[in-house]
C-alpha cells in the first residue's frame, strides 16, 4: 500500500511539474517528423495482463516492421531528436501516466513484449507477482542494452539467450528483496547513473 501511494503521489506532481517540459518535447518531436507524439505499445504487467505502455515517439514511422529490437543508438530508425531522448532516458517521462494509472511502478522488473515473455519458463513467471517498473536491477545492469544488442553477431538470438535469462535472475532477486526502502535506492541509482552517462 505504501509503494502504491507513493508511486501515485508522486507520479502526479512528476506529471504537474514536468508538464512545461512535456509540452516543449511534444512540439519537437512533431517539427523533427511526420508522426504521433507518444508510442504506445502493448506489454505484459501485474498478473501476465497486458497493458499499453506510453514513451515519446523516437523513431520514425513504421519502424516495428524492421524489427523488435534496438540496435545501437546510432540505429538509422531513431530520429534526431530521438537520439537525446533515448540518451537521458526521456523518452520514458510518458511512464509516469501508467505508474499514475498502476499499471506500473516506479521501480520493478521493466515490462517486455508478450512475444519475448512466450519464451519464459514457469518459474520465471513469478515476476508477475508485482508490477512492472519504470527502473529496477535489470534496468542498472542493461542501461547499456542497445550497444550490447548492436556488437552481436545475431542480436535477437543474444537477447533471446543471453540478456533475457539474466534479466530474469535480477529480476528475481528483486523480487525477494523489494521493500519501500531498496526502491529509493534504485530510484537514486538510476538518477545517478542517467546524469553522469
Amino acid at each position: 500500500m505504501t509503494k502504491r501511494i507513493f508511486d501515485f503521489i508522486f507520479s502526479l506532481i512528476g506529471l504537474l511539474l514536468l508538464s512545461p517540459i512535456l509540452i516543449l518535447i511534444s512540439i519537437l518531436i512533431k517539427l523533427d517528423s511526420r508522426g504521433p507524439v507518444l508510442f504506445i505499445q502493448n506489454r505484459v504487467g501485474k498478473n501476465n495482463v497486458d497493458f499499453n505502455i506510453y514513451k515519446f515517439r523516437t523513431m520514425r514511422m513504421a519502424s516495428e516492421t524492421k524489427g523488435l529490437l534496438t540496435l545501437g543508438n546510432n540505429d538509422s530508425r531513431i530520429t534526431k531528436i530521438g537520439y537525446f531522448l533515448r540518451r537521458y532516458k526521456i523518452d520514458e517521462f510518458p511512464q509516469l501516466i501508467n505508474v499514475l494509472k498502476g499499471d506500473m511502478s516506479f521501480v520493478g522488473p521493466r515490462p517486455e513484449l508478450r512475444y519475448y515473455v512466450n519464451f519464459y519458463t514457469d518459474d520465471d513467471m513469478k515476476i508477475y507477482q508485482v508490477r512492472p517498473g519504470i527502473t529496477g536491477l535489470a534496468s542498472l545492469k542493461y542501461r547499456n542494452e542497445v550497444e550490447l544488442l548492436k556488437a552481436a553477431k545475431n542480436p535477437e538470438e543474444y537477447f533471446i539467450k543471453t540478456i533475457i535469462p539474466d534479466k530474469l535472475r535480477f529480476n528475481k532477486i528483486y523480487i525477494k528483496k523489494r521493500n519501500f526502502f531498496f526502491d529509493l535506492k534504485l530510484i537514486l541509482m538510476t538518477i545517478v547513473k542517467v546524469i553522469i552517462k
